[in-house]
């Protein structure tokens, strides 16, 4: 199907067909994942398809037993990760130093703007700094509003995360079937299951299978357009 097929016959289904899903559907989605638009390019996501019977099973107590994750075929947790900025940014430098398109502006953003916003310092001294410093600027021309904390950066990188959720959904869609995406956890269980420490934040557990017509509660709702979209 196209985009806008996909889109429109996406649905969150809360329960699945005994049916199993061909593994290079999953394979196929998360490579879509991976070309999802991102800050900087800086690509600080993580997607673990839990495939062991009892990490599998563990994750599902994890969700509360909901139904999406209990009779799901498969489960993709996506992560956004804080520290991983610099050994992706020292690997997209070499990529593009390896194409011969480095100017200098792209290595002094990479290396000087970059830092300043994903480093916080010792005890997140440099983000408190940046957070007195940067409104008093903001009087006299435009400035970042941040992320000026770990638990700031934290949010502004699952805004990331969670366009790739989209993408991986929508290719599971385009493929014949469906997925719920679920913020519905203990992301402390979460994460040990996965082995991820304070870097790491759980944005999002998908389930994928083959859609139950009883894990379609009625018809799509959507509220009128007009309170959310303004043309200014």
């Amino acid at each position: 199907m196209n985009l806008f097929e996909a889109v429109e016959t996406r649905r969150s289904v809360r329960k699945y067909l005994k049916e199993a899903v061909p593994r290079e559907v999953v394979e196929r989605a998360l490579q879509a994942a991976l070309l999802a638009p991102n800050s900087s390019n800086l690509q600080p996501w993580e997607m673990y398809w839990v495939t062991s019977p009892e990490k599998k099973a563990e994750l599902v107590t994890a969700c509360f037993g909901q139904d999406p994750a209990k009779t799901a075929a498969e489960l993709v947790v996506f992560a956004a990760r804080t520290d991983t900025w610099r050994r992706n940014r020292a690997l997209i430098l070499e990529a593009l130093k390896q194409r011969g398109n480095l100017p200098k502006q792209r290595v002094d953003y990479y290396n000087k703007i970059i830092p300043l916003f994903y480093a916080h310092g010792w005890l997140g001294i440099t983000g408190i700094l940046k957070a007195l410093l940067f409104p008093v600027a903001g009087w006299f021309r435009p400035v970042p509003r941040g992320p000026f904390s770990t638990r700031a950066l934290k949010a502004t990188l699952s805004k990331t995360v969670a366009l790739a959720c989209e993408n991986f959904m929508l290719a599971i869609t385009a493929q014949g079937y469906a997925t719920c995406p679920m913020e519905g956890f203990d992301e402390a269980r979460v994460k040990r299951i996965l082995g991820l420490g304070r870097s790491a934040s759980v944005v999002m557990v998908i389930s994928v299978g083959k859609a139950d017509p009883a894990g379609i509660y009625g018809e799509q709702l959507r509220l009128d357009s007009k309170l959310f979209v303004f043309e200014v």
